[in-house]
């Protein structure tokens, strides 16, 4: 039979049971999602060393209220960041996405006009989501064929035109002409190079931080 203590026991537990599931101020701050490949991704350097988190490090040196969420995933093309996008938005509700893919498409040969249609469509799921897109530009070396990589490199500056989205220029500007800041493999940055790469995103960034919607609601949600 049930004791006056145990029921003063069951009170407490409920009365503490709206709180379990409280975030803390840390996870209540707007946050940043990077849909990125290896770039982002931390291939072949130490965890915590990429630029994603260099900029986690600035955001929080600067007092800025903002949480970065990293999917990114080694080897990912836009195809793969398209089918990933929809579930990374649900989790991680953000406020600003950084899409910083197509390299791979053009590594692999892929068709520029399906890189163009997968971009298009993680701007517009961004944007339904209630996040402002941010694009990363990539580049390839003049070796795959001066004609194929002038147009890849044209590619975001069209779409970042077209959309009115912020454009980073380069996401490997101030790298790509450094070999002694790529691995052996020539194709990833090493550590030394992420705060470089911070630089050029931050400096498209960090005027955005203070408009970018706190609220991270979809389309739709509480409008009047």
């Amino acid at each position: 039979m049930p004791t006056r203590r145990n029921f003063i026991l069951a009170a407490g537990l409920l009365a503490f049971a709206p709180f379990a599931g409280a975030e803390t101020p840390a996870s209540q701050a707007s946050r940043i999602l990077v849909l990125g490949d290896s770039l982002s991704g931390e291939y072949g350097i130490r965890r915590g060393s990429g630029w994603v988190e260099v900029l986690q490090q600035r955001l929080e040196e600067n007092n800025i209220p903002y949480q970065m969420r990293n999917a990114s995933i080694s080897g990912d093309t836009t195809s793969g960041g398209l089918s990933r996008l929809p579930e990374a938005l649900r989790r991680h509700t953000p406020s600003i996405v950084i899409l910083a893919l197509g390299s791979n498409d053009a590594l692999r040969g892929l068709p520029l006009e399906m890189t163009q249609a997968n971009l298009e469509k993680m701007m517009e799921l961004s944007r339904q989501a209630g996040a402002q897109a941010v694009l990363a530009g990539m580049r390839m070396p003049p070796n795959y064929g001066r004609a194929y990589s002038d147009a890849f490199a044209r590619l975001y500056d069209t779409l970042a035109e077209r959309h009115d989205i912020p454009l980073i220029p380069f996401l490997l500007d101030g790298v790509a002409t450094r070999p002694e800041l790529f691995q052996a493999d020539r194709m990833h940055p090493t550590e030394e190079a992420q705060p470089l790469i911070t630089d050029n995103v931050w400096a498209v960034l960090q005027p955005m931080l203070s408009h970018a919607p706190q609220a991270n609601q979809p389309e739709g949600v509480g409008a009047k």
